[in-house]
């Protein structure tokens, strides 16, 4: 009896793992960057790796992207990286987890003002991630950079 108990736990855990692989899968981005600035101006940019920078996949290092790459009033998503790098105000940058409160989906956009989540609707402050339309209800988890120069990096 207890082996077909394993078993049965087995297939329903296997099930679910699919299903969820299949959810994620489908809210899933394609490893690029996008670039977003108030109001709704947006510019896609590859970013195959944290190597390239957000725009020409330029060579650096170490570098995310550069103050340069990050509109002011706006943000750039790295897909790969799942962060946003936001410049709220002139020469201040932020970063925030790309992964939605709600239900973990990944952020799409930057537009006026908001980290936007295409699931259900979420947006987040640019400035401290905060919650400015639901359903998400936590902020997005702040992630910590450098700003050296013109270049931005995970600290």
């Amino acid at each position: 009896m207890r082996d077909d108990l394993k078993s049965r736990r087995t297939v329903i855990a296997g099930v679910g793992a699919g299903g969820l692989a299949v959810v994620l899968a489908a809210c899933g981005g394609d490893g690029e960057a996008t670039t977003s600035a108030a109001p709704q101006a947006q510019a896609g940019s590859a970013a195959p790796s944290a190597s390239a920078s957000a725009t020409g996949g330029e060579a650096s290092t170490a570098g995310l992207t550069t103050t340069a790459d990050v509109p002011v009033g706006g943000g750039t998503i790295f897909k790969e990286q799942k962060v946003v790098v936001t410049q709220p105000t002139a020469g201040q940058f932020k970063c925030f987890s790309a992964i939605c409160t709600h239900q973990g989906c990944p952020v799409a956009s930057v537009a006026e003002g908001t980290i936007d989540c295409p699931c259900h609707g979420s947006k987040f402050s640019i400035a401290d991630g905060s919650v400015k339309d639901g359903p998400a209800t936590k902020p997005l988890p702040e992630v910590a950079i450098k700003v050296e120069g013109d270049s931005i990096t995970l600290a």
